[in-house]
């Protein structure tokens, strides 16, 4: 999984892109886990089985992936959004 010193570097890059903070609610209230608010640590993240998964088959099992990459991706939610 991810460390916490990584999730905080990927909360700085999208708070530094205002232009993004409406994709990355959107996001994050679609990958939510079903029921998050009645278990720990009652945060809107996906199921960490999913996760897990996502960034094994985007990374390989020794690699975690940069803060940068949670704007791409944001950014190519964005796009593909306004595309449909």
């Amino acid at each position: 999984m991810t460390s916490p010193r990584w999730l905080a570097g990927a909360a700085l890059a999208v708070l530094r892109r205002p232009d993004l903070w409406a994709t990355a609610l959107r996001q994050a209230r679609r990958l939510a886990a079903p029921g998050w608010w009645r278990r720990p640590p009652f945060l809107p993240v996906p199921d960490a089985g999913y996760l897990r998964f996502r960034l094994e088959t985007q990374y390989g099992s020794d690699h975690e992936p940069e803060p940068a990459d949670v704007v791409t991706y944001l950014h190519w939610c964005r796009d593909f959004a306004a595309r449909t």
